[in-house]
């Protein structure tokens, strides 16, 4: 990885590269995500989850009852 930050546009299956980069950055952690180890995002926020943990801490605060 060298560096540089990838904008993609989040689909249902797949997503699309808007600019060239090697990784992405989770929402949740800030950790980076290589393009070629992205499994988890959420289409309607458009954003990226490094693993099942951050899918779950976001998913928990979106629902969260206050």
């Amino acid at each position: 990885m060298n560096g540089v930050k990838a904008k993609l546009k989040y689909l249902s299956n797949s997503f699309e590269i808007i600019e060239k980069g090697d990784y992405v950055e989770c929402a949740v952690s800030k950790k980076k995500i290589p393009l070629e180890e992205l499994n988890y995002w959420n289409v309607d926020l458009q954003e990226a989850y490094f693993s099942p943990s951050e899918v779950k801490s976001r998913y928990e605060k979106l629902n969260k009852s206050d």
